[in-house]
């Protein structure tokens, strides 16, 4: 191989080991035979690329490559090949995703966890701004009390795996590589049991109810998560458990609408109030109720910002805003003397006073025009 190994990777002379890795990852995707089905041509090139990432994630034989060239490198190799430690993780983890193994990404020498789960708790949006503490109760996967999780039957315990002698990982072979992967009888373990727990049926584990106390801190939002670590399913043979995440639904507010930290209400106010000013009362969900000016001449669907009454969520510094919203209320059922009223207050207002509706006058006659 002639062609320089930085090049061939399509990266500077400088690059770091994470850039390395990088370079090689992606062009090992694509150029990998098992990708390319019948391809020489790539064949070829996933053998360069994977000698030169081999030389150069290795310190002592980058090194020698930097001084010495092609050669040096191949002096300072060995008989081993490709054994690199930089190198077996890289190509571990393209194993991986090419052919769906337990990469370095998986618990590799280790005992799987248990299970996630997830529980959807509904509360008010008082109970999301306020904070509160809930009780539930799940079914779950707990460790079993008689053979304490391990999976054996009292007096006996689990033996070494006979497949890959307790290892946990077996030597598998794909054309001309030849990686470690999960032994598929004992799952990573490295154990298997013989004579199992009657109760569990040799998985550590049995169904039951459990209750919890939840702690739902203040400000959270429709979607959020709270983690409650260990809760989860137990683990096969004594396996540490998963997690538990609460998901959080905000029930519908009679009054308010959340949007981020700022709420959201309507007020109806009487058109009076509405021409002549005055002052309403308008609630909040933490300091009571407020009153709010309404300016003369408040026209229909007019904002209103308080500022600082809204929500204070888990990722912000300062409370939100309260925004309200007047909705002017046309009045009803009136009696003879309160139309008469009204028919005269309609006969001494002037078109300037109703500047929406003259506009509006105007536009119909330039288009009946």
């Amino acid at each position: 191989m002639s062609e320089d190994y930085y090049k061939i990777l399509g990266v500077g002379r400088e690059a770091s080991d994470d850039e390395l890795k990088k370079a090689y990852r992606k062009l090992a995707m694509k150029y990998h035979p098992d990708r390319n089905p019948g391809n020489a041509e790539a064949e070829k090139k996933f053998k360069e690329i994977s000698h030169a990432y081999d030389v150069l994630s290795n310190p002592q034989k980058k090194a020698q490559y930097d001084r010495f060239g092609e050669a040096g490198a191949q002096h300072g190799a060995g008989a081993g090949g490709f054994h690199g430690g930089n190198f077996s993780e890289a190509f571990e983890d393209i194993f991986g995703d090419i052919f769906g193994g337990g990469g370095s990404r998986g618990r590799r020498g280790g005992r799987p966890q248990g299970s996630d789960l997830r529980y959807d708790l509904e509360i008010s949006l008082e109970e999301a701004i306020k904070g509160s503490k809930v009780t539930i109760r799940i079914p779950s996967a707990v460790s079993c009390d008689v053979c304490h999780g391990s999976g054996a039957a009292k007096g006996s315990k689990p033996v070494a795996c006979g497949t890959c002698h307790g290892h946990g990982q077996v030597r598998m072979q794909q054309g001309f590589f030849s990686i470690q992967q999960t032994c598929p009888s004992c799952r990573g373990q490295g154990t298997v049991i013989q004579d199992p727990c009657r109760p569990c049926h040799g998985q550590g584990h049995v169904q039951k109810e459990k209750t919890l106390n939840v702690s739902i801190p203040a400000g959270v939002d429709q979607g959020d998560r709270v983690r409650l670590s260990g809760e989860g399913e137990a683990g096969p043979q004594g396996a540490p458990a998963g997690d538990l995440y609460v998901q959080v639904h905000i029930k519908p507010h009679d009054i308010f609408k959340r949007e981020g930290d700022d709420l959201y209400c309507e007020v109806p106010i009487d058109f009076i109030t509405a021409s002549l000013g005055g002052e309403i009362e308008v609630p909040t969900l933490l300091s009571g109720k407020l009153k709010l000016k309404v300016p003369p001449e408040t026209q229909n669907e007019k904002l209103f910002r308080m500022r600082g009454k809204g929500v204070k969520s888990l990722r912000s510094h300062g409370p939100g805003d309260l925004l309200c919203r007047v909705s002017i209320e046309t009045p009803v059922s009136l009696t003879a003397e309160q139309k008469k009223i009204l028919a005269s207050l309609t006969e001494i207002l002037t078109p300037k006073q109703s500047p929406k509706k003259t506009a509006w006058l105007e536009k119909m006659k330039r288009f009946a025009d």
